[in-house]
């Protein structure tokens, strides 16, 4: 099972059970120093820490973001931060200047910051429309000192899966036909699957599906997959950039009426250090070019075939042409 359902957790769920520590300095560009990834020191332009939450994507994408910064003259280092309650402060103090984020994900989680813990419920801002979202995000990230930069097409949010026998059977190819063909399903999912509106109570109000109840084995784990696949469940919360599909015969099905929210990557940026448009050039790269399938890609050359991100990052950029030209 990929780390990324770790974030996944967090956009869906509510949970935030990660810890890790952090250090760091303040300052612009130009006055910082520290460790770099350029080890000739040779950057003109300053130094730029970029941060990773702990899961595989986002230590991939930090990679990407290091890899085209670096390219435009930037020294760059990555700092390890597997809790937002913990890398968000140091976001908006300078400790970290850039971090790989969801556009959804964020928006709720700064929502509660300004307008209490139960605002994410009673008064939502983000939906499923992207521009919608990132708009509110903004509003919600200037006054912290933060600037968003555009979203792109890549999107890791929330998706349901049944096994490919399953969907041929009953000729599914979204939860809509899941949903005209009242068939009843368990759904292999964590717990709070049975009250979250975009599970089980979605899944039921916006498409009618038969929700027959919830198999508790997790959020994308390991254990709910193989449910679906050995049939004690017929469908698995999951994440659209799960690279374990296949292995598990696995297949997604549409969110053709978008219960889920946008939850598309863009950068987000300190705006006092990193608020150049050196750095948003740069980062605007990788934003344009990644799409849903390359992070799919991306994560499984990590988990399946076990290689490093850096490894991998670096594969990417030199492929699509983002870096050397």
């Amino acid at each position: 099972m990929r780390s990324a359902n770790n974030r996944l957790a967090v956009a869906a769920l509510g949970v935030l059970a990660l810890t890790a520590g952090l250090t760091g300095c303040g300052g612009s560009l130009e006055e910082r120093g520290g460790s770099t990834g350029d080890p000739s020191g040779t950057g003109g332009k300053g130094a730029v820490v970029v941060g990773s939450a702990g899961f595989t994507e986002s230590r991939v994408l930090a990679e990407l973001y290091a890899g085209v910064l670096a390219d435009a003259g930037y020294r760059t280092s990555i700092r390890t931060v597997e809790n937002r309650e913990l890398y968000a402060p140091s976001l908006e103090s300078g400790e970290i200047d850039v971090v790989p984020e969801y556009a959804a994900t964020l928006a709720e989680f700064l929502n509660a910051k300004a307008n209490g813990p139960k605002a994410a419920q009673e008064k939502p801002v983000a939906s499923s429309d992207v521009t919608a979202t990132v708009a509110a995000l903004e509003k919600l990230a200037a006054p912290r000192g933060l600037k968003v930069l555009p979203a792109g097409d890549a999107v890791d949010q929330n998706a349901f899966a049944v096994t490919r026998e399953f969907a041929a059977e009953h000729q599914l190819k979204s939860l809509s036909d899941l949903g005209r063909s009242k068939i009843k399903v368990k759904i292999a999912a964590g717990d709070e699957c049975t009250v979250r509106p975009f599970c089980a109570p979605g899944l039921k109000s916006v498409y009618g599906i038969d929700v027959a109840g919830v198999d508790p084995k997790g959020v994308g784990t390991p254990q709910a997959k193989q449910a679906v696949k050995d049939g004690a469940a017929q469908l698995v919360l999951t994440t659209t950039t799960d690279a374990t599909l296949d292995a598990f015969g696995l297949v997604l099905l549409e969110d053709d009426r978008k219960l889920q929210n946008a939850d598309n990557v863009l950068p987000v940026v300190n705006a006092r250090d990193a608020g150049s448009p050196g750095v948003a050039d740069a980062l605007n790269k990788i934003t344009k070019s990644l799409s849903t399938a390359d992070l799919v890609e991306l994560n499984r050359k990590v988990d399946a075939e076990r290689a490093k991100p850096a490894d991998v990052a670096k594969a990417y950029l030199e492929e699509k042409g983002l870096v050397g030209g």
